[in-house]
């Protein structure tokens, strides 16, 4: 079932994958149906997605680095400068509400479990 997992995540339809494991596309669809190859195929499509926001994520500060410059470069049209300087606002915005929503469910937890504020194990 393995490999029809990686089939599934790496080919653009049921059919290529079925065909890429080296399986009927009969085979294929009934196992979809199986709770043990869904749960391989969530597992292996979240870490995929994984490794794609680490690369992500590696390129955010040259990202952040590039909609700065080209938002103060007074060379790049102003219509350019605008949505750069709106989507860094928006990222801003969103990165706070994110710390708040972070702070408020720590403080939810605590509140739910006294031992973790207290430092009790």
């Amino acid at each position: 079932m393995g490999e029809a997992v990686i089939a599934v995540l790496t080919q653009r339809n049921l059919q290529e994958a079925a065909h890429e494991a080296g399986i009927g596309i009969a085979t294929l669809m009934r196992w979809q149906k199986v709770p043990e190859f869904q749960e391989a195929l969530r597992i292996a499509r979240r870490e995929a997605l994984s490794q794609t926001i680490g690369r992500l994520q590696q390129g955010a500060s040259a990202a952040a680095t590039t909609l700065l410059k080209v938002m103060l470069d007074q060379n790049t049209p102003a219509s350019i400068r605008i949505r750069a300087a709106d989507s860094v606002m928006n990222h801003a915005l969103r990165a706070m509400e994110l710390e708040d929503v972070l702070e408020r469910l720590t403080e939810l937890e605590r509140a739910a479990d006294p031992s973790k504020s207290s430092g009790k194990c």
